[in-house]
């Protein structure tokens, strides 16, 4: 592996990312987190969910690994969008548990595999036979994707946006937020008709 491309640095992006997402649900209330944000049904609470499920089955579950943390079962035949979205009874307390839960299982089953240890992602039908290093990479742009979408959720909802608490990595423009986004509209406007 060339430099920077090592297992602990592929660990510290995927473990930055589900951090990011994480903090996107700090602070709001069941409601707020439950709450479908977008035409598909997309929900702060449902990307958590999802998270949780799809790095526990391609870290753990793809390298016949066990750990203590299962994510909520989900049937997909009643509802194909089932990791997307909290089923009655599973609190957002639970699901954020869970989640740092299995952030935890997965450092775990990760420290004990190689980068070039084989696995076997069931659902990828023929071309599920993968290595740790691809499977790492692949879960960095997953969770980055789902953190992207929670952190526009969560902007909508409050206004908290950036990277993480105390590092918005967000530069306020002169003249403020609310007048930097109007002149984004009138340039839109003048741009013609949609």
């Amino acid at each position: 592996m060339s430099e920077g491309l090592d297992k602990d640095t592929l660990l510290r992006y995927l473990r930055s990312e589900r951090e990011a997402l994480l903090w996107k649900v700090e602070g709001l209330g069941e409601r707020e987190l439950r709450l479908p944000r977008t035409p598909t049904g997309t929900s702060l609470l449902g990307l958590i969910k999802h998270c949780a499920g799809v790095e526990h089955g391609y870290v753990v579950e793809s390298f016949g690994r066990t750990s203590p943390a299962q994510p909520a079962a989900v049937d997909f035949e009643a509802d194909p969008n089932g990791d997307f979205r909290a089923a009655p009874g599973e609190s957002a307390e639970f699901l954020i548990a869970q989640y740092r839960a299995v952030g935890e299982a997965v450092e775990a089953a990760a420290a004990e595999m190689d980068l070039d240890t084989q696995g076997h992602v069931p659902w990828w039908g023929d071309r599920g036979d993968v290595t740790l290093g691809r499977v790492l990479v692949h879960l960095i742009a997953e969770v980055a994707r789902h953190a992207g979408q929670a952190d526009i959720l969560r902007e909508s909802i409050d206004g908290a946006a950036g990277l993480s608490q105390g590092n918005t990595n967000l530069w306020e423009p002169e003249g403020g937020w609310t007048a930097y986004t109007a002149r984004l509209r009138a340039e839109a406007e003048e741009a013609g008709p949609a």
